[in-house]
């Protein structure tokens, strides 16, 4: 992830340690800027508030809970409605948990059937050696789950304690879509992002609901599903130093990633199957290694990237609004930066970069963006524990 670093380090190791960008190439285009206060954001659970929160969410067809991922181990489910006064602990597996820096219980992801199975998924990092764990429990009753109920669908070594990814979601293929860092230290010196036998640096898809490899099976079309090479057939997609949180487009099938860079920039792509994305041969639209001369037949670049210069040093990605309560960002994807608090809104014409406007600023350590079923959007600052809603500044 980015570099949700416990609070006494995290500005600066949080800078250093997971992200970057910035770039030689040419000036772009100068985007537009909104009217004065039309975007803002608001506590829109002023009595409540999280240890370090990473992820929000809210379970297939219900609106009336949210759910909050704390890094220390805990997931806590709370009413959606704006005068709650507490939640309560939904999952506690901080026993399992090897939490602190960048480890920690990084992303949920509800089975889109959970109203009548009960299962989600979890993605959190564990043991010594440390490894990344993938797996399913499952919901007793709407406020609680049962901790005893884990099912591991697989896991992996973590070569280092930084850049693990974290980020779950479901496609509307019904597949489950995982995002892996390349195992960290910095410039992936075994470079795994470009390793096909690697699960690290990659976007994973996998069927939870097959049994072929026990918990879970490969769709038929993953990109690497055939032949004897030895490559992952869980691999979706490669070449990405730390995906710090994806999405999927609910008005569309784009799956968006921003990928937290190493020196220099911050990049988004939009994922497509087989896709590599270029880490760690290039770093955003900059050569990285080798470090100039870098052009390779089959590499995707970002759909957008910014430089570090002015302190946007830790790219969070969001979510495309497909809410109602504010029709200026109707379609544009909701993105921040975790060490520079700027939130901006990026808009495409297919999928190219039409503009990128800055609509916030000074909002924290951003760390998570949510969307709830209604398509409007939140964000989470980390370090003050609190869930704050994109709303239209004019009517704040």
């Amino acid at each position: 992830m980015k570099a949700i670093l416990r609070l006494t380090l995290i500005p600066l190791a949080f800078a250093i340690a997971i992200f970057a960008c910035k770039s030689d190439d040419p000036e772009t285009p100068q985007d537009p800027e909104l009217p004065e206060n039309t975007i803002d954001s608001k506590d829109i659970f002023p009595a409540l508030s999280f240890d370090q929160p990473v992820d929000l969410v809210q379970a297939p067809g219900d609106s009336s809970r949210f759910f909050v991922v704390e890094q220390g181990g805990t997931i806590k489910v709370f009413s959606n409605a704006e005068n709650v006064s507490s939640s309560s602990t939904f999952l506690d597996i901080k026993s399992k948990v090897r939490a602190g820096g960048e480890r920690g219980l990084l992303g949920i992801a509800f089975h889109p059937d959970f109203k009548t199975n009960g299962y989600f998924f979890v993605n959190y990092t564990a043991g010594t050696p440390l490894k990344t764990v993938i797996a399913r429990y499952k919901a007793t009753s709407t406020a609680q789950a049962d901790p005893g109920s884990e099912a591991i669908l697989f896991t992996f070594n973590q070569p280092y304690d930084n850049h693990n990814g974290g980020s779950m979601q479901f496609g509307k293929d019904g597949f489950l879509y995982i995002a892996t860092g390349d195992g960290g230290s910095g410039g992936d010196p075994q470079n795994h992002a470009q390793n096909l036998k690697s699960h690290l640096g990659k976007i994973l898809r996998v069927d939870v609901n097959g049994t072929a490899k026990g918990n879970y099976s490969i769709p038929s079309d993953n990109p690497f599903v055939a032949g004897t090479t030895g490559n992952l057939p869980e691999i979706y997609a490669y070449g990405l130093r730390n995906p710090w949180r994806i999405s999927f487009d609910m008005g569309g099938d784009k799956l968006f990633a921003g990928d937290v860079g190493q020196n220099e920039r911050e990049e988004i792509d939009i994922i497509t199957k087989g896709g590599n994305y270029g880490w760690r041969i290039k770093e955003g639209v900059d050569c990285y290694n080798p470090s100039s001369n870098c052009d390779r037949p089959g590499l995707i670049g970002p759909v957008h990237d910014y430089d570090q210069d002015d302190g946007d040093r830790s790219i969070t990605g969001g979510y495309v609004y497909r809410g109602t309560a504010i029709p200026a960002l109707a379609g544009k994807y909701i993105y921040g930066d975790y060490v520079s608090g700027r939130i901006w809104a990026l808009e495409l014409d297919g999928d190219t970069r039409k503009s990128n406007t800055l609509v916030m600023e000074g909002k924290g350590n951003i760390s998570s963006f949510g969307q709830d079923i209604k398509g409007e959007v939140y964000y989470l600052n980390y370090g003050q524990g609190k869930v704050m809603k994109v709303v239209n500044g004019n009517l704040n």
